[in-house]
């Protein structure tokens, strides 16, 4: 491989540990990034081995370009493309996939992205910036009742409603000037959490949570999520691993939740309304019994160590979750 190593992930080993990569087998690496779990996985692979990678940012795409490994390619797709992209390269079932949930730190260093509330920029938030609507083009077309439901449901934002009047009265206040980046945004909700004591952690900058559920709703995360872990599983041949590494809790929920179900564990509490609105279209249990042939085999969970959670920020709140794929039942 020509490309150096030079990111090292958020739990690294262990994730490459729980994948249990065989050497001839074939493996998906659906949130490329800038390439380290591939890299990691490529070094385990054997000759005969294979390794497709997606991702659904072209900054994403162009860096894996510089990877000459004729083991490995790229498809610039999201995770509900996963099926198109495995039909496309003749490959019918796999041995595992590795999904690192959330936005990467590519994304949240460039401004240009409209990541991060902490550098100015336009506020655009998509992963893909060659589709769908940005995030001002969204906050500028919903209605009041829409921004507030979104910070409430994929923020956990206690002040949705306040910052959701805000920002409709900034819109009627400038026009079409309003919200054009990332630093007007992020000041017009520090303005109205900071009215509200308690609204906000210690040390915690007030506008997390809105610019958390913007993005989300801007990429549709977690219905990717939701569509990504069924694909996957449906994909994987038997002792093939799906393995997820997620960053905030309504992504891990999801991921819980599915693997209990797929696993059999999901009892009376795992209704078809107390699952995630991606998952509501799986089959509950019935009775509130084990399904008769679960699919999956949970792994424990893996959290980062005090030394990583100390090293690097964004570990502390990482979650490694896995599941191996049975035998099917005839």
């Amino acid at each position: 491989m020509d490309a150096p190593f030079q990111h090292r992930p958020v739990l690294f080993e262990q994730t490459l540990e729980m994948m249990a990569v065989r050497e001839g087998g074939v493996y998906v690496d659906a949130t490329f990034g800038r390439g380290g779990h591939t890299r990691g996985l490529l070094d385990r692979l054997g000759p005969e081995g294979r390794l497709i990678a997606i991702d659904r940012d072209p900054e994403a795409i162009a860096a894996a370009r510089a990877i000459n490994d004729p083991r490995f390619s790229i498809d610039h797709a999201p995770f509900s493309e996963l099926a198109d992209v495995l039909k496309a390269h003749r490959v019918v079932a796999i041995d595992g996939v590795l999904l690192d949930l959330g936005v990467s730190s590519p994304q949240l260093d460039d401004a240009s992205r409209g990541f991060s509330f902490r550098q100015d920029g336009p506020l655009d938030m998509r992963m893909d910036p060659t589709r769908g609507v940005s995030a001002r083009d969204w906050l500028l077309a919903a209605d009041e009742a829409q921004i507030a439901a979104a910070l409430k449901l994929h923020g956990e934002e206690r002040a949705a409603a306040p910052i959701a009047r805000a920002i409709v009265a900034r819109r009627l206040e400038a026009g079409e000037n309003a919200l054009r980046g990332t630093a007007e945004l992020a000041a017009l909700v520090a303005r109205v959490v900071r009215r509200r004591p308690g609204a906000v952690a210690p040390g915690k900058d007030p506008a997390t949570r809105t610019f958390q559920a913007i993005r989300i709703v801007v990429n549709s995360e977690l219905d990717e999520v939701a569509a990504v872990l069924q694909i996957a599983t449906d994909c994987l041949r038997p002792g093939g691993r799906l393995v997820v590494i997620a960053f905030h809790s309504l992504e891990d929920r999801i991921v819980k939740q599915f693997l209990a179900h797929e696993s059999g564990r999901a009892g009376s509490s795992t209704s078809a309304g107390s699952l995630p609105a991606g998952l509501r279209g799986l089959p509950p249990p019935t009775g509130g019994q084990p399904q008769a042939a679960p699919r999956l085999r949970l792994l424990p969970r893996v959290l980062p160590d005090a030394a990583e959670a100390a090293a690097n920020p964004r570990a502390r709140s990482a979650v490694l979750r896995g599941a191996e794929r049975l035998q099917a039942v005839a």
